[in-house]
């Protein structure tokens, strides 16, 4: 009986002293070890010597506070210096219990690969102690795997999905009796395979994971690019883990280039150089570019965005500034003082007045206006910046318009004279290739996906072509360089594309249905499936895009994950209004359709969609990536998104090793 009390006795001690100990609600890097109590899968991999940093979320009991706590791996204390660790007890997000405090170890690395066991051990003020586990993985490198890659190249095709290149290949190569007439330059790559999307937090990713987990090796949040969740309010203060722009210039030396057709501040190209928990903080992450350049070697910077750049007198967009500038201290940035201290980061500042693309110029990049710019200064410069559009850049459906003389679209945005993305890739490729040692290149077709989401058929295709003839650009240095590495993939599936059939009558026949409004007429009367589609034919000129898409007998898309609109099946006249446009609300852009759900009303048939909203939306379909040049053999088979990241890392660091004999 005594030993049965004494067993009793301890055991209510026990759970009087685990309901009185403070608690570890989050714990960072991300592992199932701390979330789920499983080992396996392992969440967080690095590379060796990739830095990351370690950050804890600590509850202590009531009327106490945390005052202290140490990290640990494969149970050895870090120590390092005290300007890089933080407690955080303010700006936490909402309902965080009193005294709640967020403990940070910034820029911590690895060497030894394996799998290690990481800790954190905080103290609460009565001298009670919790101790929380979780683990992370380093992946070894092959270092005596052959030659490797000097120069990486990534085309991303935003929202890219299988339907879209087949699309794009079926418009410009045409088919006989079956067989395609010709490939797209993306089809011409030797190695394929499929990825898998979601981020972390999802099934269906947004582009900012989407990106970033290509290259960082681990997975984002929704809406967060090179780093993981926290519960502070701060969207600059995450914990950050290094990109491969940030490790290969640090290890290797190489220059970043960063080449896309959306707002510079945009979620794919920022998701390669600014570390930030909200997309949208359009200041700080355009500040960022170039006040962290020495951590990104960022050599190259083109799009559109110079809405981010141009001074704003006063700190305020309503009313618009007179020169379109859209910097506000409201997403701007300031870093707290351990990540300046950890990553060697600027601290950054509250500065709508902030002239950036002067700021630029002064740091040596030439600084390109327009395509009669870009021709001139990229053959002569060592850096260079390029913002051809207060926010995105036209789409290619409308740029070809304005330069055949048939669309006023581009000088109804003020910006006649843009470039296309081949043009702007081979000035990228003109400038990096000046580098001594090397580079890292992202290039993106970015309204691939705007226009999908826009269900605009006409324009994504034609955003395809154009993104195929960049493609074809960095195929073509890759041959006269063979120690580049060339991938062309996507982030996600945009709007659960698919290519339907055919209309079965003439474009005349076509537009005598307008106003029809009912399915019988403009959809059992047009659309042919099976043998009834046929093979569409499109007349492609010198340019490289077709006469026109709205031909007889046009190629018909559906949308599996749309929201609702109006179809006619013919091109629309100008694009659905663009609400980053920073004067999309004057003439004449406030003319456009607002969105595909008033687009074409009384003209075509409503379509109501699957998803709330007015747009359609990624989905979690793996993507097609396919690989050219050194490593690309590294490319095949189904895999995360993240697992690029090591087989770059692998290919650059390690060498790219022989394709294995069959």
């Amino acid at each position: 009986m005594p030993h049965l009390y004494r067993s009793l006795l301890g055991v209510l001690i026990t759970i009087s002293f685990a309901e009185a100990a403070p608690t570890i609600t989050r714990l960072t890097p991300p592992s199932e070890l701390f979330s789920s109590g499983r080992e396996a899968p392992v969440i967080a991999r690095f590379l060796p010597d990739q830095r990351f940093d370690l950050q804890a979320t600590v509850r202590p009991d009531a009327g106490q506070s945390i005052t202290g706590f140490e990290f640990a791996v494969d149970g050895k204390a870090i120590k390092v210096a005290a300007e890089r660790t933080s407690k955080v007890t303010e700006g936490l997000v909402k309902d965080m219990p009193a005294g709640t405090t967020v403990v940070s170890l910034r820029a911590f690395s690895h060497t030894v690969p394996g799998v290690h066991g990481l800790s954190l051990t905080a103290t609460q003020s009565d001298g009670q102690t919790v101790t929380a586990r979780g683990n992370f993985e380093v992946v070894a490198l092959n270092g005596k795997n052959g030659k490797p890659a000097r120069n990486v190249i990534i085309l991303l095709g935003d929202g890219m999905g299988a339907t879209h290149r087949t699309a794009a290949r079926i418009m410009a190569e045409g088919y006989g009796q079956g067989k395609a007439r010709g490939r797209l330059a993306m089809d011409t790559f030797p190695y394929t395979g499929m990825v898998m999307t979601s981020s972390l937090n999802a099934i269906v990713t947004d582009s900012s994971p989407g990106m970033s987990n290509y290259v960082t090796g681990n997975k984002a949040a929704n809406n967060q690019e090179g780093v993981w969740p926290d519960d502070t309010v701060d969207a600059f203060d995450n914990p950050r883990v290094e990109y491969l722009s940030e490790y290969l210039h640090r290890k290797h030396g190489k220059a970043l280039g960063i080449v896309t057709t959306a707002d510079v501040f945009d979620a794919t190209p920022a998701a390669n150089a600014v570390h930030t928990a909200d997309r949208g903080f359009g200041t700080g992450i355009a500040d960022q570019y170039l006040d962290d350049r020495k951590l990104t070697g960022l050599t190259v910077l083109m799009g559109g965005g110079r809405k981010w750049f141009l001074p704003n007198s006063g700190d305020s967009v309503k009313p618009q500034p007179a020169n379109g500038s859209q910097r506000t201290t409201r997403n701007d940035y300031v870093l707290p003082a351990d990540i300046v201290a950890g990553w060697g980061a600027a601290p950054g500042a509250k500065d709508p007045q902030r002239d950036l693309i002067d700021d630029f110029q002064k740091a040596g990049f030439a600084y390109a206006s327009d395509y009669a710019n870009l021709k001139a200064y990229a053959p002569k410069a060592d850096k260079l910046l390029g913002l051809f559009a207060y926010s995105n850049m036209n789409v290619a459906y409308d740029k070809i318009g304005g330069r055949r003389g048939s669309s006023s679209v581009v000088n109804d945005y003020g910006f006649p004279d843009q470039p296309m993305l081949d043009e702007m890739a081979s000035a990228a490729l003109t400038v990096l290739a000046k580098q001594p040692k090397g580079f890292y290149a992202m290039i993106e077709g970015a309204s691939i996906d705007k226009q999908s989401h826009l269900m605009d058929s006409d324009r994504w295709i034609m955003e395809t072509l154009e993104f195929d003839r960049a493609v074809k650009v960095a195929q073509d240095f890759a041959k006269k360089n063979p120690d580049t590495l060339v991938i062309v993939t996507a982030d996600h599936e945009c709007s659960g594309a698919a290519i339907i059939g055919a209309a079965t009558i003439s474009n005349a026949q076509l537009r005598s249905k307008i106003g029809t409004g009912t399915k019988d007429a403009q959809r059992d009367e047009v659309v042919g499936v099976y043998e009834a589609s046929g093979f569409p034919q499109y007349k492609m000129l010198a340019d490289g895009y077709p006469e026109t898409t709205d031909i007889d007998r046009k190629m018909l898309i559906g949308y599996g994950a749309n929201a609702d609109r109006y179809e006619t099946w013919l091109a629309n006249a100008t694009p659905t209004q663009d609400s980053q446009q920073p004067f999309v609300g004057k003439e004449p852009l406030k003319n456009y359709p607002a969105n595909p759900n008033v687009r074409n009303q009384g003209q075509g048939f409503l379509i109501t969609g699957q998803v709330p909203g007015q747009q359609a939306v990624h989905t979690a379909t793996d993507v097609p990536l396919s690989a050219f040049g050194r490593g690309a053999h590294l490319f095949t088979g189904v895999f995360d998104n993240t697992e690029v990241f090591f087989k770059i890392g692998q290919i650059v660091a390690g060498g790219a090793g022989k394709p294995q004999a069959d």
